[in-house]
């Protein structure tokens, strides 16, 4: 049985390591299949693919998709294949990366008036030395504003300053989920809703609102995953038996930025192999 692990992040996005250095320690880890899933970006993914080639590792290109369903923020995994360059759904993920930096300048703005951070601080970030940043959000505020001590970490600020009710939140635009999964099966890759029953991050799917995604042509559901109980596993298994869907799980490791490890949630080698079936990818 291998272990294999379909959702982590890079530096590229908001982890803190540089795509090779997350290969390296799914391997101390004792990964056997990585995917990096970086937010709206593959930007890491010819790296991750060497290093994984070098450490002996399995690897999956992907990416988390940022989308809204009925107005409600939700992200779709892309598994088995990225993004074309200059086709039309690159396109798109460039301007929700767009608007995300956008974003980030205007809270940065607000955060200003009351606290010692400017835009060049969120910049200048350790991880941003080893690789170029795709995609500049939420998490690399938080981290300046953990840097000038305003709060203790990630976790604090978006439990309060970055969080949706605060005054310093500004939305941000996102594709309408159908139009998200259309561009991923347009890429060659399969498209699976990731933690939709989140506990943790303001208030996720119930079982209709992952049944209407369903309906948008998703393909499978990531059911292990940390913010996900027993409840929500329970719930997201038998709409998956009932709807045919491929199962996965995966660590959503970000490095030093969440408590989350490599491999502590996995998916089985019979979804992968449906995954690979249904996809051009190779491991």
């Amino acid at each position: 049985m291998s272990l294999i692990d379909l959702h982590t992040h890079s530096a590229v996005s908001d982890g803190t390591e540089p795509p090779a250095a997350v290969i390296e320690q799914a391997r101390r880890s004792g990964v056997d299949v990585i995917a990096l899933t970086d937010h709206d970006t593959d930007r890491g993914i010819a790296q991750a693919r060497g290093a994984a080639r070098s450490a002996g590792l399995g690897f999956l290109p992907g990416m988390e998709v940022s989308a809204k369903l009925n107005g409600r923020s939700i992200h779709i995994l892309a598994l088995g294949n990225t993004s074309a360059p200059g086709s039309a759904f690159a396109a798109k993920l460039d301007e929700v990366r767009e608007s995300r930096e956008r974003r980030a300048q205007r809270i940065v703005e607000r955060l200003s008036e009351d606290f010692p951070i400017t835009w060049e601080a969120v910049l200048d970030t350790e991880s941003s030395r080893d690789v170029s940043v795709a995609s500049v959000g939420r998490p690399h505020i938080a981290d300046a504003l953990t840097r000038a001590g305003v709060v203790s970490g990630r976790a604090e600020a978006f439990a309060h300053l970055l969080a949706p009710h605060s005054p310093y939140y500004v939305p941000y635009r996102a594709l309408e989920a159908e139009d998200a999964i259309a561009g991923i099966h347009a890429s060659g890759a399969l498209a699976v809703g990731a933690h939709l029953m989140t506990r943790t991050r303001g208030k996720g799917l119930d079982s209709d609102g992952c049944q209407e995604l369903i309906d948008c042509g998703l393909d499978g559901l990531e059911i292990f995953h940390r913010e996900h109980g027993e409840a929500e596993r329970a719930a997201l298994a038998a709409i998956a038996r009932e709807r045919n869907l491929i199962v996965t799980g995966g660590s959503d490791y970000h490095g030093s930025g969440k408590p989350n490890r490599l491999g502590e949630n996995t998916t089985s080698d019979e979804n992968l192999a449906r995954i690979l079936a249904a996809t051009s990818a190779r491991l």
